[in-house]
Protein backbone atom coordinates (compact mmCIF):
# COMPACT_ATOMS: atom_id res chain seq x y z
CA UNK A 1 0.00 0.00 0.00
CA UNK A 2 1.76 3.04 -1.29
CA UNK A 3 -0.49 5.58 0.43
CA UNK A 4 -1.84 3.52 3.34
CA UNK A 5 -5.46 4.35 2.49
CA UNK A 6 -8.31 3.01 4.64
CA UNK A 7 -10.81 3.33 1.78
CA UNK A 8 -11.38 4.63 -1.73
CA UNK A 9 -14.31 7.04 -1.90
CA UNK A 10 -16.13 7.19 -5.25
CA UNK A 11 -19.34 8.90 -6.32
CA UNK A 12 -22.02 6.40 -7.34
CA UNK A 13 -24.53 8.71 -9.04
CA UNK A 14 -23.17 8.33 -12.56
CA UNK A 15 -22.35 4.64 -13.01
CA UNK A 16 -21.52 3.56 -9.49
CA UNK A 17 -21.60 -0.14 -10.36
CA UNK A 18 -19.14 0.50 -13.18
CA UNK A 19 -16.88 2.45 -10.83
CA UNK A 20 -16.90 -0.41 -8.33
CA UNK A 21 -16.21 -2.97 -11.09
CA UNK A 22 -13.30 -0.99 -12.56
CA UNK A 23 -11.75 -0.47 -9.14
CA UNK A 24 -12.25 -4.15 -8.27
CA UNK A 25 -10.34 -5.12 -11.43
CA UNK A 26 -7.47 -2.93 -10.22
CA UNK A 27 -7.52 -4.93 -6.97
CA UNK A 28 -7.36 -1.99 -4.54
CA UNK A 29 -5.65 -2.67 -1.21
CA UNK A 30 -8.61 -1.23 0.70
CA UNK A 31 -12.42 -1.19 0.59
CA UNK A 32 -14.29 0.91 -1.97
CA UNK A 33 -16.88 3.24 -0.42
CA UNK A 34 -19.53 4.49 -2.85
CA UNK A 35 -21.26 7.74 -1.94
CA UNK A 36 -24.37 9.28 -3.49
CA UNK A 37 -24.62 12.98 -4.22
CA UNK A 38 -27.89 14.54 -3.14
CA UNK A 39 -26.67 18.15 -3.33
CA UNK A 40 -24.94 20.14 -6.04
CA UNK A 41 -21.15 20.44 -6.09
CA UNK A 42 -21.14 23.94 -4.61
CA UNK A 43 -23.46 22.98 -1.75
CA UNK A 44 -21.36 19.88 -1.01
CA UNK A 45 -18.23 22.02 -0.96
CA UNK A 46 -19.47 24.55 1.62
CA UNK A 47 -18.65 22.51 4.77
CA UNK A 48 -15.23 21.69 3.32
CA UNK A 49 -14.62 25.37 2.52
CA UNK A 50 -15.28 26.08 6.20
CA UNK A 51 -12.50 23.61 7.11
CA UNK A 52 -10.10 25.61 4.92
CA UNK A 53 -11.25 28.88 6.52
CA UNK A 54 -10.57 27.39 9.97
CA UNK A 55 -7.04 26.43 8.89
CA UNK A 56 -7.80 22.73 9.38
CA UNK A 57 -6.79 21.81 5.81
CA UNK A 58 -3.45 22.54 4.15
CA UNK A 59 -1.89 21.23 0.96
CA UNK A 60 1.62 19.81 0.96
CA UNK A 61 2.90 20.93 -2.41
CA UNK A 62 1.46 22.87 -5.30
CA UNK A 63 -1.62 21.60 -7.14
CA UNK A 64 -2.38 24.35 -9.66
CA UNK A 65 -5.14 22.49 -11.56
CA UNK A 66 -6.93 21.61 -8.29
CA UNK A 67 -6.49 25.10 -6.87
CA UNK A 68 -7.88 26.64 -10.06
CA UNK A 69 -10.97 24.41 -9.83
CA UNK A 70 -11.45 25.25 -6.15
CA UNK A 71 -11.31 28.97 -6.91
CA UNK A 72 -13.75 28.59 -9.82
CA UNK A 73 -16.10 26.52 -7.64
CA UNK A 74 -16.14 29.29 -5.05
CA UNK A 75 -16.68 32.07 -7.58
CA UNK A 76 -19.31 30.30 -9.64
CA UNK A 77 -17.17 30.71 -12.77
CA UNK A 78 -17.25 27.06 -13.87
CA UNK A 79 -16.32 26.46 -17.49
CA UNK A 80 -16.24 22.69 -16.98
CA UNK A 81 -17.04 20.11 -14.34
CA UNK A 82 -14.61 20.58 -11.41
CA UNK A 83 -13.75 16.89 -11.04
CA UNK A 84 -10.58 17.42 -8.99
CA UNK A 85 -12.34 19.78 -6.62
CA UNK A 86 -15.29 17.40 -6.28
CA UNK A 87 -12.98 14.47 -5.48
CA UNK A 88 -11.24 16.55 -2.82
CA UNK A 89 -14.61 17.52 -1.32
CA UNK A 90 -15.72 13.87 -1.10
CA UNK A 91 -12.40 12.83 0.48
CA UNK A 92 -12.41 15.61 3.08
CA UNK A 93 -16.09 15.10 3.84
CA UNK A 94 -15.37 11.45 4.60
CA UNK A 95 -12.14 12.04 6.52
CA UNK A 96 -12.97 15.13 8.53
CA UNK A 97 -16.73 15.47 8.61
CA UNK A 98 -17.65 11.80 8.93
CA UNK A 99 -20.15 11.91 6.07
CA UNK A 100 -21.61 8.43 5.72
CA UNK A 101 -20.17 7.20 8.99
CA UNK A 102 -22.08 6.09 12.03
CA UNK A 103 -21.83 8.42 15.01
CA UNK A 104 -18.96 7.60 17.34
CA UNK A 105 -18.27 8.55 20.92
CA UNK A 106 -14.88 10.06 21.69
CA UNK A 107 -13.58 10.50 25.21
CA UNK A 108 -11.23 13.44 25.71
Amino acid sequence: MRFGADALVAEANQGGDMVRAVLAQADPPCPVKLVKASLGKRARAEPVAALYEQGRVVHCGAFPALEEELMALGSGDLGHSPDRADALVWALADLMLGIGRRPRLSVL
